[in-house]
């Protein structure tokens, strides 16, 4: 397979993701656009690192899920709290919790 059609498939996982940031409300839905973007991230360093035969890219996209998979624990954590207290997730209501 050609390189372009990698870059083509990681920038659109990834504009998909930054318009589910944008455009969604409930809370799961922005952490999961959120894993989207990062696992076009790790397309792109995968891509680039077989392309230059280097296996930093595999590296860097190791270190990148271990951080996907922190976020996702912290994120769904404070999510469930959120609801808890709330019992709502909608993203757009979080700014009536300022102090």
């Amino acid at each position: 397979m050609l390189v372009n059609q990698f870059l083509l498939l990681s920038a659109f996982l990834f504009c998909t993701g930054v318009y589910g940031v944008l455009a969604r409300r409930n809370a799961v839905m922005v952490l999961m656009s959120i894993e989207l973007m990062l696992n076009a991230v790790n397309i792109n360093l995968l891509t680039f690192g077989v392309l230059h035969g280097t296996v930093s890219g595999q590296v860097f996209a190791l270190f990148i899920i271990a951080v996907a998979a922190a976020e996702v624990a912290v994120g769904l954590a404070i999510v469930l709290l959120i609801y808890r207290n709330r019992s709502n997730i909608d993203v757009d209501d979080l700014d009536l919790m300022k102090g």
